[in-house]
């Protein structure tokens, strides 16, 4: 029988409390980038992921991001693992407001987020049903997605005037360029900051929770390793 290891102890709990402090950008992106395009001259450039405003507490950023989303990304987009009952309440939306304003698919406040638009018709138009947003943070990162809404520009070889530095050939048309000319470039990506940041709380609502929870867990496990391996130790203090 092996005695207590505790190195092997405390390299776990590190690795634990790595896995709780390590956000979806960091796990999704792998630190590769948001991609790579050409230049004019042929030459390749890698570009950069730009952090993403994430602030899960912040309550009037993810009410704006959730305005931003009914209404330049349902009538394509589908959320359905979410509710509008959950975004009400735990966003601090009054229900009256909620179903007034923001319920553009849906006919009752507890049904999930769907795309206002015919799945069929999308396909017509795009080639293919656009994804599903509820876990899009999690799949690619919040900094991929927000880098992605950041890098339209203009192409009128594209059937939608507009492609993508961080995804060649997007289908996606950019929806947001009417806003992004009205509102300058510095309020347009803090309105895009918001909106990741209501698509982040979308993929993982108990995000923030998880983070808090996580660090008590390891605290207490590291204040019990101390009895721990003071008992360890006199239990084996006779064995040679």
């Amino acid at each position: 029988m092996k005695a207590f290891n505790l190195k092997t102890l405390g390299a776990g709990l590190l690795l634990v409390g790595a896995g709780i402090a390590s956000s979806p950008s960091a796990l999704a992106g792998g630190g590769h980038g948001c991609g790579e395009y050409t230049e004019a001259d042929g030459t390749k450039i890698t570009l950069e992921c730009s952090t993403a405003p994430i602030d899960l507490t912040n309550k009037g950023s993810l009410q704006r991001g959730a305005t931003m989303f009914m209404n330049y990304c349902v009538g394509c987009h589908s959320a359905q693992y979410v509710r509008h009952s959950r975004i009400a309440k735990d966003l601090d939306i009054p229900p009256e407001l909620m179903e007034k304003y923001l319920m553009v698919s849906a006919k009752q406040i507890g049904d999930h987020v769907t795309a206002g638009i015919d799945p069929e018709l999308q396909k017509s138009w795009f080639g293919a049903q656009p994804p599903d947003l509820s876990l899009e943070t999690r799949l690619r990162g919040d900094d991929w997605v927000y880098t992605y809404l950041l890098s339209f520009y203009e192409d009128p070889s594209r059937p939608w005037g507009s492609n993508n530095l961080v995804l060649a050939n997007a289908a996606m048309p950019h929806v947001l360029h009417n806003l992004q000319k009205e509102l300058g470039e510095e309020e347009y990506k803090a309105r895009i900051g918001d909106l990741v940041n209501f698509m982040a709380w979308m993929a993982e609502p108990v995000r923030h929770d998880r983070k808090i929870y996580g660090a008590f867990v390891i605290l207490f496990l590291l204040i019990l390793l101390i009895p721990v391996y003071l008992l360890n130790k006199e239990f084996w203090k006779d064995v040679k």
